[in-house]
């Protein structure tokens, strides 16, 4: 993918005029396309987000891949989605790579002395965790209606500015908040796209497209259960984990993954484990933990998953879902749950 650099550098102050001068995109709008200049420029004003209970920004700190800029998508009213004219712009982001576009990030940096001019500090280049590209959140909307918000995970491409006062800050208490799947609810992923020859460009987004899948697809073999997704902010954490998958019938957290490789099922692994902690610190009662997976991952790492008592269920070769078998350890025979897993195995006779 060929990047264009503007003349400018990261942390320099332009105003959208030069902006659209060198990157293109609209005189309007937080996320601003160009087919013309292979962009998508993204502004981010942070104190205008926080009117409607999200914040953009860094996270304080980076993972194994490097930084991580959280940015929230568009649509101020209603669920954000990646569909139709409203979630065009979204779905511009979300499949960036396979449009062969790059995004530059600005942030509000103050107007123009004397005028009403907004001034724009660029941060760099960025492409869409190839991990997790997004995630979806609740927030509020113009109308101070509850709602879905698309929250994309950005790392930057090459140098980058970064400013204390960009870092989101941490959560003063821990909360955990179950969002309960109405029909239909639960958004939808970005249509997948293809570049010449039939190939997907974008491995990020395909993998959050099958993730997806693989929740709904699921989900809707649970019959009348309660389910939904868990909102997990931790006094400390700036990052708002999720989890999701919740089945509030069975008290069951389903982690999905879009690849079955070892790698990826170690990731969906460790977000279980670590949201299990909050969920638990919170609820006495035994929580069940699955993975859900497009395959059965190797023998190795089904060994380290049966070690935790974390079960498995993955789409077998004829597109159902079938569980892989967790050890039963005495002592923690609790209840009778459909699935063996950590603190609930399957009774046994």
């Amino acid at each position: 993918m060929t990047i264009l650099a503007p003349s400018f550098r990261p942390g320099d102050v332009r105003i959208r005029a030069e902006i659209r001068e060198e990157l293109g995109g609209s005189p309007q709008g937080g996320i601003c396309p160009s087919k013309d200049k292979g962009t998508v420029v993204l502004y981010s004003d942070i104190s205008a987000g926080e009117k409607y209970g999200y914040r953009d920004g860094w996270l304080r700190e980076a993972d194994r891949l490097g930084p991580i800029f959280e940015y929230t998508g568009a649509g101020t009213r209603g669920d954000q989605t990646f569909e139709g004219v409203r979630g065009s712009n979204n779905s511009a982001i979300a499949w960036h790579a396979a449009d062969g576009r790059i995004l530059h990030l600005f942030i509000a940096a103050g107007k123009v002395p004397g005028t009403g001019i907004m001034r724009h500090r660029y941060i760099g280049a960025f492409g869409v965790d190839e991990d997790r590209p997004y995630v979806i959140r609740r927030a509020l909307d113009e109308e101070q209606e509850e709602r879905d918000v698309i929250v994309f995970r950005l790392r930057p491409i090459g140098d980058f500015y970064r400013s204390d006062e960009d870092v989101i800050p941490p959560a003063q208490e821990t909360r955990v908040t179950f969002v309960r799947d109405d029909v239909g609810r639960r958004p939808r992923a970005p249509k997948r796209r293809r570049v010449a020859g039939g190939r997907d460009a974008s491995a990020a987004t395909v993998a959050a497209q099958t993730r997806h899948d693989l929740t709904v697809d699921y989900a809707a073999t649970l019959g009348e259960h309660s389910v939904g997704r868990l909102e997990v902010q931790a006094r400390g954490l700036e990052d708002t984990l999720v989890a999701e998958l919740f089945d509030e019938t069975q008290h069951a957290v389903i982690e999905p993954s879009g690849s079955s490789s070892r790698q990826a099922t170690k990731d969906a692994f460790v977000q279980l484990l670590e949201i299990s902690r909050y969920v638990e610190a919170t609820d006495n009662r035994p929580l069940r933990r699955m993975v859900l997976l497009p395959g059965l991952p190797d023998d190795d790492i089904c060994g380290l998953l049966q070690e935790h008592n974390v079960g498995i269920i993955y789409r077998d070769e004829y597109g159902d879902f079938t569980e892989f078998p967790v050890p039963v350890r005495p002592n923690e025979i609790l209840g009778n749950s459909e699935y063996p897993c950590a603190n609930c195995p399957a009774l046994v006779s």
